[in-house]
């Protein structure tokens, strides 16, 4: 095992005294799409439908060689290992716990995620196997699970199955209501699809639906982006997600960009200021229409907050299966291998998919806690927070205390009693502000 430092030793042992106090949330990574999104740079591909149940199947090897086969169930290759931004991990994994871990063991999933990529994509009896393989190896109580979906992908008969599977919520990703937004961003579904989805599901029996926005898509305008918002508020989800857009460099969208092209519409991307008012005409008309505003990115109606997702904020522990999953226990991460092929092929052979395990340090967990924790709109108890790290970091948690003293001045961040959090006037910006807080 790895040699830790000493600091680290105390935080783990004040995880292991209260993580027993909170539940275990679990996500499933589904990598496949039926078509890549011009602004997309994940781990996602078009496959062959064919390869899709081998990969189910792999996943519920993978629950089963983790829940019952101990930490050191294989090696990691050096090709594994030494991916960019990963650690270079050689040889078995021993020290990533498993449901055999007396800590973990002790824990009950309560949250299920299904993410992707395009999870619908799969049949239903796949997901099914899933579930099942969880229960059979865990101590479950589900109270949320949530399956990701294209409005395209859904049919009457496959959101009765998703139902009678136990999927709760169906997190819709709709973008936008216009097709001429959808179109050049790669997008299947068009407008009409997205009513047809929330027939189905509703008419299927689903009480939560999630429906997710974009601002910030080529060709949209304030007009556009209002209508999108009107439609929204017409079907009234039980929670909503408004995303802006973010060009990644590598993806397809953000090549033309930086080549000053015009095809994927890069020539007609809103300026930031732009989405920025996008952002704020959209929490002004949801506030109206009484959602809570309770994560930079997202809103409910009273008592649909995303359960699961609330998990990763306060940094609660949870597990990854499937090809580029990632897992926290309270101390490390660790991450599995991203090509679904080699997934696939090293599950059959009874080999770890793990290619990258970090032990969070005390200056990372710190910077966590922020940047995770101020997006709830709540925001973080800045007084446990120096508490908890005072004895490992006096020098940075100091300095953090002064950083606070004088955002509070400038109006970017709040501090009431013992609770910080960002200026609700900020969001928009937050990014900014908490690099700025943590500089």
């Amino acid at each position: 095992m790895p040699r830790v430092p000493r600091v680290l030793f105390a935080l783990a042992s004040l995880r292991c005294a209260t993580i027993l106090s909170v539940t275990l949330g679990v996500y499933i990574q589904v990598p496949f799409c039926q078509t890549k999104c011009t602004y997309c740079n994940f781990h996602t591909g078009v496959v062959s439908r064919d390869r899709y149940q081998p990969y189910a199947n792999a996943v519920c090897r993978e629950i089963a060689q983790f829940a019952g086969a101990g930490a050191s169930v294989g090696d990691v290759s050096a090709a594994d290992a030494t991916a960019p931004g990963s650690l270079a991990v050689h040889g078995p994994i021993v020290d990533v716990p498993s449901v055999n871990d007396p800590i973990i063991n002790k824990l009950t999933i309560d949250t299920i995620y299904f993410g992707g990529g395009t999870p619908s994509l799969l049949d239903p009896t796949a997901l099914t196997a899933i579930l099942a393989a969880l229960r059979g190896r865990f101590r479950t109580a589900f109270r949320e699970v949530t399956l990701e979906a294209d409005p395209e992908t859904i049919q009457p008969e496959k959101a009765e199955a998703w139902l009678a599977a136990g999927f709760t919520r169906i997190s819709l990703g709709a973008q936008s209501f216009h097709d001429r937004e959808l179109q050049p961003a790669g997008r299947m579904h068009r407008r009409a699809d997205i009513f047809h989805a929330v027939r189905a599901l509703s008419a299927a029996g689903f009480q939560n639906i999630s429906l997710d926005l974009i601002a910030g898509l080529a060709y949209q305008t304030a007009e556009s982006w209002s209508a999108s918002l009107r439609e929204l508020l017409e079907i009234r989800p039980q929670h909503v997600s408004i995303y802006m857009l973010e060009i990644d460099e590598g993806s397809r969208l953000g090549q033309e960009s930086l080549a000053g092209g015009s095809r994927y519409g890069a020539a007609a991307i809103p300026p930031e200021e732009s989405m920025a008012e996008f952002y704020e005409l959209a929490s002004a008309a949801l506030a109206a229409a009484g959602y809570e505003h309770y994560e930079i990115s997202n809103w409910g109606l009273p008592g649909f907050r995303s359960l699961h997702n609330s998990k990763y904020w306060r940094r609660e522990p949870y597990l990854g299966f499937g090809a580029g999953a990632h897992s926290f226990d309270g101390c490390t991460r660790w991450a599995n291998v991203h090509d679904s092929a080699r997934y696939v092929a090293g599950i059959e052979q009874g080999l770890s998919p793990r290619e990258q395990i970090e032990t969070v340090t005390s200056e990372q967990a710190l910077e966590e806690e922020f940047f995770l924790g101020l997006r709830q709109l709540e925001g973080i108890d800045f007084a446990r927070i120096r508490r908890d790290y005072h004895g490992a970091l006096p020098e940075r948690v100091s300095n953090l205390s002064a950083h606070v003293d004088r955002l509070c001045a400038l109006g970017l961040v709040e501090l009431h009693g013992s609770r910080l959090r960002l200026a609700p006037a900020r969001l928009s910006v937050s990014n900014e502000v908490l690099v700025e807080l943590l500089a």
